[in-house]
């Protein structure tokens, strides 16, 4: 089997060649170490930084934006979202703050990208 990719570790987009010889791959066209670890991750396993709002309480702002701390397997993504749609947070939220820990025991973490402040009434 032979796929294509264009690694995007660098700006120099390196157009790779991909070769499974039914055991292992065989990656080409790198012009870094970096390609061939991008590579095969994105062969074998891979994952994105996930992203997404979520509603905020007790806040002027209605939703707090949230994203995984590390990459998430991609083909775990929408399980992720569907309950992550399903959570809120409560302000005050400061940014780089942990909203869920540890997501499904895999070390990764939810957290929130902008600070919230209490809604002042009055």
């Amino acid at each position: 089997m032979k796929k294509e990719l264009i690694c995007i570790v660098c700006p120099r987009s390196c157009h790779l060649t991909a070769e499974h010889d039914g055991e292992n791959w065989n990656i080409s066209g790198n012009m870094c170490p970096r390609g061939k670890v991008y590579a095969l991750q994105e062969l074998t396993d891979p994952r994105r930084v996930v992203t997404a709002v979520i509603p905020c309480r007790n806040s002027l702002q209605e939703v707090i934006p949230v994203r995984t701390d590390q990459p998430f397997p991609k083909k775990e993504i929408a399980s992720l979202l569907n309950r992550l749609y399903k959570m809120s947070a409560a302000a005050p939220v400061k940014t780089g703050e942990i909203i869920w820990e540890n997501v499904d025991n895999s070390g990764i973490n939810i957290i929130a990208t902008e600070s919230r402040d209490i809604r002042k009434d009055g």
